[in-house]
């Protein structure tokens, strides 16, 4: 990270699904120095309780480079929290940071400070989907050309294993999500467990569990507060003795020990 001797410094605060329980202590503790905290105004208000007698800083969708440069200026002589939701390196504000930081000749003193990111919160949920290897993708086309995506989706799911879907359905881009699945009925049976979970550790938290050749009936259910979990070849659902339903994709113990 950049030198600094203003005395400045700038936390980036990968922030979790945004319940303070499932922070970690370095972030509630970046958070607890700021002078002023800069974020999403959806992510900030997920931190409220962390926010009394702080100046805050409101931003919108699609201003992050503005915000990037408005929390690097206040760093200057300050200290300065700029929320992300789950972790800020991934499709976070991390890097949009380090780079105007970089094109800017800024001094300011930055730090990372890493949150848990939205595939691993919503996994715990199902279970465990994600026990081996696996492939995240976003489905915004906002940064990406739609052509790259695509040509991603077929090699992730060419491989076989979990892929996990962030910004998976909005209103301006409700085809997305069918694009995508088709992409993986090209190479996985109809039977794949399909996993979605909206709203993770959040309040009004929702789950769906349903197989890849049923999921087209349920994509009214996805929206941007969604991950969508399709799973791989080894996935399966499975109930523990209460009935309850999971996900689960076995890592290969049961080929080496007897259990």
């Amino acid at each position: 990270m950049q030198s600094h001797d203003s005395g400045g410094r700038l936390y980036i605060v990968g922030t979790g699904p945004g319940d303070l329980l499932q922070m970690t202590p370095r972030a509630l503790k970046a958070l607890g120095e700021a002078d002023c905290v800069i974020g999403n105004g959806f992510y900030l208000d997920l931190v409220e309780p962390m926010l009394a007698g702080k100046e805050v800083v409101r931003s919108s969708m699609g201003k992050e480079v503005d915000r990037a440069s408005r929390a690097l200026d206040l760093a200057r002589d300050r200290v300065v929290a700029m929320v992300s939701g789950g972790d800020a390196g991934v499709y976070g504000m991390a890097s949009i940071v380090l780079e105007v930081a970089e094109r800017s000749g800024s001094t300011v003193a930055v730090e990372v400070v890493p949150g848990i990111t939205a595939a691993v919160s919503a996994a715990a949920r199902l279970g465990s989907p994600l026990s081996g290897d696996y492939v995240t993708m976003s489905l915004s086309d906002l940064l990406t050309p739609w052509e790259e995506i695509e040509r991603r989706l077929d090699l992730a799911f060419r491989m076989r294993v979990p892929v996990v879907l962030y910004n998976p359905r909005s209103r301006g881009r409700p085809h997305n999500l069918d694009a995508a699945v088709a992409i993986a009925r090209r190479h996985l049976p109809e039977t794949t467990p399909v996993g979605v979970i909206k709203n993770a550790y959040r309040k009004g938290e929702e789950r769906l569990i349903t197989a890849l050749g049923e999921f087209d009936d349920h994509f009214a259910f996805v929206d941007m507060h969604s991950i969508v979990f399709i799973g791989g070849e080894e996935t399966r659902i499975w109930r523990d003795e209460h009935g309850a339903r999971g996900i689960i994709t076995p890592r290969g113990y049961h080929r080496k020990y007897v259990y």
